[in-house]
């Protein structure tokens, strides 16, 4: 079973004008923690003091199960800013490209790695758990990224970021193959994905597929730039065409990760998969007289399945079919005149669901 990493709160903040104050990290927070999340990134505690308070309460007396997770430069100030809020775990992250130790660090690799050692150890003294992400792992020599697991063999989970998303499934596969080759336990092994090409869900599921235990995950996608691998999406196509391997409560799904969206006033397009109103709404008339018969006709996936729900509209756009199935639901002999009666009736009343068609037939047979 792989576990899922959330890390809406962080990253989402880090998008342009986004500010969320304590109460929405906090109410986001346990809404993630409704779905049985393992791990939530709360905020940059180094960044300021709404980041540190929030984490503070989630991982005090809010009461979740998640481990509460505050993230740090492979610095002793921002080690010390994570360890004042109480983070359960303090991820460090270190960039391991060549690119990135040139034009971000300015250091060598193991004056990098050094850092990050001690920045680990100094979380370790102060009571916290640890993590390592390696900032944009998937544009490092494998040999380079195997060797980082063997000079930190006591952090129990290693993230290799995809930090620029410059990467697509079958490279994806290919590098997690050569770490496994070379001895990497994929029991350590994580990943995060940013959404740059628009295949970071598709680059998660390989991830978990070729072996990875542990995936990062971003509500509607929110996060820098494109975004993350939006956490519902990979929970919904796994659980549809994959084998199941994500540790979450499909059943509120939809509710929690719209209850995240609400908590931090974000508003997504109606179009979006798996959240969208759009998406489970269907109007065509071939679509809905299908669908009165059996809603997997046009549908991937039962939407109360994860804490959804579906909506039929019946009006204008509705054809004999959909007229036909609506009587034949009611227990109504669909003659050609009832079938006319009921779409000029639809027409000229609906757009409307369901139930609302059926009160209607009532009126008219």
């Amino acid at each position: 079973m792989a576990v899922l990493r959330d890390v809406t709160v962080r990253e989402g903040a880090q998008m342009p004008g986004r500010s969320y104050g304590v109460e929405a990290r906090v109410a986001a927070g346990r809404a993630l923690d409704r779905l049985g999340i393992d791990a939530v990134q709360a905020g940059f505690p180094v960044v300021g003091e709404d980041d540190r308070e929030a984490i503070r309460r989630l991982a005090g007396d809010e009461g979740v199960d998640a481990d509460i997770v505050g993230i740090a430069r492979a610095t002793t100030g921002d080690v010390e800013a994570a360890l004042d809020a109480s983070a359960d775990v303090i991820e460090v992250f270190v960039p391991t490209s060549e690119r990135q130790l040139e034009h971000v660090m300015g250091m060598s690799r193991a004056e990098a790695m050094e850092t990050a050692g001690e920045a680990l150890d100094r979380a370790r003294e102060g009571g916290a758990g640890v993590h390592l992400t390696l900032v944009d792992g998937f544009r490092t020599d494998p040999d380079h990224l195997a060797r980082t697991f063997d000079t930190f063999p006591s952090v129990p989970t290693i993230t290799v970021a995809d930090t620029v998303g410059a990467r697509t499934p079958g490279r994806v596969r290919a590098v997690i193959a050569d770490l496994r080759g070379r001895g990497v336990d994929c029991d350590r092994l994580g990943v995060h994905f940013h959404d740059d090409m628009g295949v970071a869900v598709a680059n998660t599921l390989a991830a978990v597929d070729a072996g990875v235990t542990m995936a990062d995950v971003s509500v509607a996608s929110l996060g820098e730039r494109a975004g993350n691998a939006a956490l519902e999406r990979v929970v919904v196509a796994d659980a549809v065409d994959g084998e199941g391997a994500f540790a979450a409560d499909r059943s509120a799904l939809v509710p929690a990760c719209r209850a995240v969206l609400d908590a931090l006033e974000e508003r997504i397009d109606p179009r979006t998969p798996v959240l969208g109103e759009a998406v489970t709404t269907h109007e065509s008339g071939i679509h809905t007289a299908a669908m009165l018969r059996d809603p997997g006709t046009f549908e991937p996936f039962d939407p109360a399945a994860f804490g959804g729900e579906r909506r039929l509209v019946f009006g204008e756009g509705s054809g004999r079919g959909s007229a036909q199935a609506l009587l034949e639901r009611a227990g109504i002999d669909p003659t050609a005149d009832r079938v006319d009666r009921l779409l000029d009736a639809l027409t000229e009343r609906g757009p409307m669901d369901a139930a609302a068609a059926a009160t209607l037939i009532e009126e008219l047979f």
